[in-house]
């Protein structure tokens, strides 16, 4: 059991590059959640929006507003959002402990609800 921590955070790498695109782009908020697809089963969603949907869950991390569409917040609980880099890409990457599985291209992931105190 999880206890009632931030729900998402970012690493170092991570809120510099969101920092540089919502600079770029003018947006306000990191917006994060999940949505059904791939082999695997789900799929990571991030977006650059100005506002906030009413039920959305808000966290700040290092200098980043953040909103976790509530339909995921039991799926991200704990997770923490880092930027990588490779000689064969750049990407955000989600080391989440709810995540049970991932399909073998990395574009899915299966996931379990946290239980939240």
């Amino acid at each position: 059991m999880l206890g009632a921590g931030q729900v998402v955070t970012l690493t170092d790498r991570a809120a510099d590059q969101v920092k540089s695109i919502m600079a770029r782009k003018g947006a306000g908020f990191l917006r994060v959640g999940v949505k059904n697809g791939g082999c695997a089963g789900m799929e990571y969603l991030m977006e650059f929006v100005d506002e906030p949907a009413p039920a959305d869950e808000r966290v700040a991390d290092k200098g980043v507003e953040i909103v976790i569409d509530a339909k995921a917040v039991l799926f991200l609980l704990g997770a923490e959002i880092d930027w990588e880099t490779t000689q064969l890409h750049s990407k955000f990457v989600f080391n989440n402990p709810n995540q049970t599985d991932a399909c073998g291209c990395g574009e899915s992931v299966t996931l379990t609800e946290a239980v939240r105190n």
